[in-house]
């Protein structure tokens, strides 16, 4: 009989190859829009898109403008599909006085289906009319407080976001107040104590970090992240990430808590060209 390992073993690298490509599943695709009043939206939508994709299997194209008003120009909204190539938004832009019924409508029906990541100023916007902003996120707010730190209290450590991580104690950041609360499932409350106009001790408390199941598809929020030094901190990135892993349903998939390598895409919008979706150019540096 003629030996047959050599046979035995090609077949067997070929089920391990093919096992191989089963175990690598396709990467998320992430959308990151960003743009508005008050932010370094340049440096901060680079430390997102890489900051994301370094430490999960997500694309993560960018969309964002230089445009510091409060109601700057996001054309792609007026399309009522502007999402439906992704699997999940994520919100950082700071708009509060847009309110174009058309682009929120179409904002709020692509979140139905589609999950979302708001991030900061996101809480603010879209207050330019009476809409459902709000009660997508799952708590309103109207107004931050001082540029002082914050302690960062996980109020749900048994929540899958939450369970592997640890409070902290921020740079100097700010303190979005909760008006109302809607849907949001707690997840971190923030605390920060300051002196007041009259020189008296002031300590004020919210929520920072939420989910929302109760108004569309999942959303995470965190009102965290309004500068540099807080948006490039690991714990902050490690929060978002697996913010936007928990509302895609991948948070427990092992397979997802891979680097993301491939190409990302990156607009940076112009006045002439506010309705255009981006392309792949760019490759996503690791980090």
């Amino acid at each position: 009989m003629k030996p047959f390992h050599h046979h035995s073993a090609t077949i067997i690298a070929a089920f391990s190859t093919c096992a191989l490509a089963q175990a690598e599943p396709e990467p998320l695709k992430a959308l990151l829009i960003a743009g508005g009043c008050c932010h370094d939206y340049q440096a901060q939508q680079k430390i997102l898109s890489e900051g994301i994709s370094s430490r999960a299997n997500i694309r993560v194209d960018v969309i964002w403008t230089k445009e510091g008003g409060h109601n700057p120009e996001f054309l792609i909204f007026k399309d009522p599909d502007w999402a439906k190539d992704y699997d999940v938004i994520i919100h950082d832009e700071c708009a509060a006085l847009k309110k174009d019924e058309t682009e929120l409508k179409n904002i709020l029906n692509a979140h139905k289906t589609v999950p979302a990541v708001h991030l900061h100023c996101a809480m603010h916007s879209f207050r330019g009319s009476e809409n459902d902003w709000a009660k997508h996120l799952g708590v309103k707010s109207d107004r931050h407080g001082p540029h002082v730190p914050i302690t960062v209290e996980i109020v749900n450590p048994e929540h899958p976001i939450t369970k592997p991580l640890k409070g902290w104690v921020s740079e100097k950041d700010e303190l979005y107040n909760n008006v109302d609360i809607y849907g949001a499932d707690p997840l971190a409350l923030g605390t920060q104590t300051y002196r007041g106009k009259d020189g008296k001790e002031v300590t004020d408390s919210a929520l920072v970090a939420w989910t929302n199941t109760k108004f569309g598809a999942p959303s995470f929020s965190t009102s965290l992240g309004h500068f540099n030094h807080n948006v490039e901190d690991p714990r902050y990135l490690e929060l978002v990430t697996r913010g936007a892993l928990w509302v895609c349903g991948k948070l427990d998939n092992q397979a997802y808590h891979q680097a993301y390598t491939g190409e990302n895409s990156v607009l940076e919008i112009e006045e002439k060209h506010y309705n255009q979706k981006p392309k792949p150019n760019k490759k996503q540096p690791a980090k």
